[in-house]
């Protein structure tokens, strides 16, 4: 929870090619205090069943900016794989185009980002949410 020193993040992923929330997709926290500060790694979380990565790390007091990494190919890797099985035609030799997603947004202590990912095997857009 956010305080008036601290910002808070969330975030969910939604697989627009399928309609659906991209399940088990690992996500890695980073903060740092100023654009010539170094990265902190603060942890991460996995999506569960919705999407949804509620357990992310809380940022630390003088975080000005978040870093998200989205670790999108083991994902896409076991849908094809899933696809392969069922012999669907779009399943062949399509390969991961985007392994990983990284997203970089600046924060103001005592605000909260939800930052949903739009997710395709071919393209992603992102934005600050509710």
């Amino acid at each position: 929870m956010s305080t008036a020193t601290t910002a808070s993040v969330s975030t969910h992923i939604l697989d627009t090619s399928i309609g659906r929330p991209a399940e088990g997709v690992a996500i890695a926290l980073a903060a740092r205090g100023g654009p010539g500060a170094r990265w902190e790694a603060l942890g991460g979380a996995r999506t569960d069943a919705d999407g949804r990565c509620e357990d992310l790390p809380e940022l630390p007091v003088g975080t000005t900016r978040v870093r998200l990494d989205f670790e999108t190919e083991a994902y896409f890797t076991s849908r094809q794989e899933a696809e392969a099985r069922q012999d669907a035609p779009r399943a062949r030799d399509r390969g991961v185009f985007f392994p990983e997603v990284a997203i970089t947004f600046t924060v103001t202590p005592g605000e909260h980002y939800h930052v949903p990912l739009l997710l395709n095997p071919f393209g992603y857009s992102v934005y600050r949410g509710s």
